[in-house]
């Protein structure tokens, strides 16, 4: 580790520590209302921290953490990010989508193979990812420029296999982008020499996209369907959607199970096949590593048995974790994150803990260090992952946040670490769910183990940073324009399942029992802020590159 990434100490303490920075995940500041779980919640952790603790709020979707326009939501993932870096990071979608802008994407090697290997080899290629434009982990934009692509080039066969979201955007809504998906498909195989069709999909929560290692069954299903071609068979994805649905009235899009488009007499029309060609068409890597795994890795993958595994060039959109090199091919290079604020820290002979629940643990390590696997330090960092339960989450609102606050009070009573940091994933992962009522408790269970690690902040005499990552649980319904909730045909308000574009809020109270004041001339502020803050409390000043502190010192 350099030492020229250490930073520079301070005279004296700007506050006593240790300091403990928690992150709230899905907790923003919303319209508290009768859709507001937060502000429906009894908290009364963050009232107290309210009347007793420096607060303002912060920015936490849109450019303010490097997402091409102010329409777009924060995720977690990009929010972590611009924690960790103290600087705004143009992030996946910026870069994906200025690629296709300029063509740069179609100029590289990757895309010039694939074509190679779809035009003179005759294979298909095969294009799989989340079909929506939610813009968190995919674009249809994208997806369509691929394909428009594809048809330039003169690749005859395109299959395209699609997850449904449900999550990063209206729920019941996938019909909507599966038929301006098959429109297009069909005006392209209208033409000579063309196929061009959808050949399997299913909801993004049961098919292909898991993270972490939660539950690889998921993984398999989404194999068994796009690369074997095996599973429920129907004429059209809008034909399995619609049965799915008057099997199970209630079922939300990512819920729905996977399925396979057949011909006449049944056979997929989309398997994979020895010579074609694939794509991970999403741009964000948490739920893309497990799929790219199963491509790639040889004899010692034994996640699930993968049957007979067909040889098929693959590429990642871009590059999903660059110390595991996964995927080994992809099509964009991922931003480079470098001189995080944990990287620094370490640098200069920090300890530093980090814990969360397996749903957000890599959020507080490979995010936080700027998408790196693995610490800078060993002697130096302790990570601790507390696993999650299976979902559905909303019958769990708890879900891990108890093992949590004991790891992070365990490492906080040990006096090893200057600085730690954790993440509760309840109000994010509950909130996902579109059910009010369980958000509300995972919100009130937040505040409650937020309360144990005040109580153990006021007792070793620390300083306790609060906020959130990006908004969710603070707003659980569907908006007319007017803001009112939308209602469906029979009335009933249309759950929320999304991100929203809440800011969040930011509380710091010190042990010794002064309010720290904040600048008043950041009125953007945004989640790039806080690591030049946090430096600031731990008695460093943080270098130029990071945005500037929320403290007037």
């Amino acid at each position: 580790m350099s030492s020229g990434l250490a930073l520079e100490k301070r005279a004296a303490p700007v506050a006593p520590g240790p300091v403990v920075f928690v992150v709230m995940d899905g907790v923003g500041e919303g319209p508290r209302d009768d859709g507001d779980a937060v502000h429906l919640a009894q908290t009364p952790t963050l009232d107290w921290l309210g009347e007793n603790a420096a607060f303002r709020t912060l920015r936490a979707h849109g450019t303010a953490v490097g997402l091409p326009s102010d329409k777009d939501m924060g995720n977690s993932e990009v929010g972590h990010n611009a924690l960790g870096a103290g600087r705004v990071i143009q992030q996946g979608a910026s870069l994906v989508e200025l690629a296709l802008q300029d063509s740069s994407v179609f100029a590289g090697q990757v895309w010039r193979d694939i074509v190679e290997q779809c035009t003179a080899g005759g294979g298909a290629l095969h294009l799989i990812g989340l079909l929506s434009d939610g813009n968190v982990h995919s674009h249809e934009r994208h997806l369509h420029a691929l394909i428009q692509r594809a048809d330039d080039e003169g690749i005859a066969g395109v299959r395209v296999h699609v997850l449904l979201d449900g999550r990063d955007v209206e729920d019941r809504s996938c019909t909507r982008y599966i038929e301006r998906l098959e429109a297009r498909l069909a005006e392209i195989s209208a033409k000579p020499e063309r196929s061009y069709r959808i050949a399997s999909g299913g909801g993004r929560m049961v098919t292909t996209m898991d993270r972490y290692e939660a539950d690889w069954r998921i993984v398999e299903r989404g194999w068994r369907a796009h690369v074997l071609g095996e599973g429920r068979s129907f004429p059209s994805a809008l034909d399995a959607v619609r049965t799915f649905r008057d099997e199970d009235p209630g079922v939300s899009d990512q819920h729905l199970p996977p399925f396979v488009v057949g011909d006449e007499e049944g056979r997929p029309v989309g398997a994979m096949r020895d010579g074609d060609a694939c794509i991970f068409f999403n741009f964000r890597g948490d739920r893309a590593l497990e799929i790219c795994r199963a491509f790639e890795e040889g004899d010692t993958f034994d996640a699930f048995d993968r049957g007979k595994r067909p040889s098929v060039l693959f590429a990642g959109m871009t590059l999903y974790d660059g110390d595991l090199g996964l995927p080994g091919r992809y099509l964009v290079p991922p931003p480079d994150i470098e001189r995080t604020l944990s990287e620094r820290l370490v640098a200069g002979g920090t300890a530093q803990y980090a814990v969360s629940e397996t749903q957000k643990y890599g959020h507080v390590t490979y995010f936080w260090n700027g998408n790196r696997t693995g610490m800078f330090d060993e002697s130096l960092e302790a990570y601790c992952e507390v696993p999650s339960p299976e979902p559905p989450f909303e019958d769990r609102p708890e879900m891990s946040a108890v093992g949590v606050t004991d790891a992070l009070i365990e490492a906080m009573r040990s006096r090893k670490y200057a600085f730690l940091r954790c993440n509760y994933a309840n109000g994010d992962m509950v909130g996902h769910t579109g059910c009010l009522a369980s958000t509300i408790q995972a919100v009130e269970c937040v505040d409650r183990e937020l309360g144990r690690v005040l109580e153990e902040v006021k007792t070793l005499g620390g300083t306790l940073v609060v906020t959130a990552d990006h908004g969710n649980a603070d707003d659980m319904f569907m908006r007319a324009a007017d803001g009112s909730p939308r209602r469906d045909e029979s009335g009933n308000i249309i759950p929320k399942t999304s991100h929203t574009l809440s800011p969040v809020g930011f509380w710091i109270w010190t042990g010794d029992g002064s309010v720290p004041a904040l600048r008043t001339d950041l009125p953007e502020a945004g989640l790039a802020n806080v690591a030049a803050t946090l430096a600031d409390l731990l008695g460093c000043v943080a270098p130029d590159e990071f945005e500037p502190s929320l403290l007037a010192l």
